[in-house]
C-alpha cells in the first residue's frame, strides 16, 4: 500500500465490460483509500463514458480520496463521490442506496 505504482494481478476478467453503463466497484478501506488490486481493476478495462459508482467498508475511516483515486487510470469516466458503509450495513440500505443510481 506505500507502493501507489504497486498493481496487483487479477485472477479473472469481466467479459464483455462493454455491456454495463453504470459499474459499482465495492473494496475495504485501507490505509485511508481504495486496495491497490482496486487501481488495477480500474486500468484494466476501457471506462470511457460510463459512470462509476465506489462504495467501501470499514470500521472508522472515510472513503476519502477513493473516487478521485479510481477516476485516474478509469480514463473517460464520470466517478460518482461514492459512499462508506458500516460492517453490518443491511442489504436493504445497500440496495435502496444502490437505486439512486439505476
Amino acid at each position: 500500500m506505500k507502493d501507489r505504482f504497486c498493481r496487483p494481478a487479477i485472477a479473472s476478467k469481466v467479459d464483455d465490460m462493454v455491456q454495463y453503463d453504470v459499474v459499482f466497484i465495492g473494496f475495504p478501506v485501507w490505509w485511508y483509500r481504495e486496495p491497490s488490486i482496486i487501481d488495477t481493476f480500474a486500468e484494466s478495462y476501457d471506462f470511457a463514458g460510463k459512470t462509476i459508482i465506489p462504495f467501501a467498508t470499514s470500521g472508522s475511516s472515510g472513503i476519502g480520496d477513493s473516487g478521485s483515486n479510481i477516476g485516474e487510470p478509469a480514463k473517460g469516466a464520470g466517478v460518482e463521490t461514492g459512499q462508506r458503509f458500516k460492517a453490518k450495513a443491511s442489504a436493504e440500505e445497500l440496495k435502496t442506496w444502490a437505486e439512486q443510481y439505476m
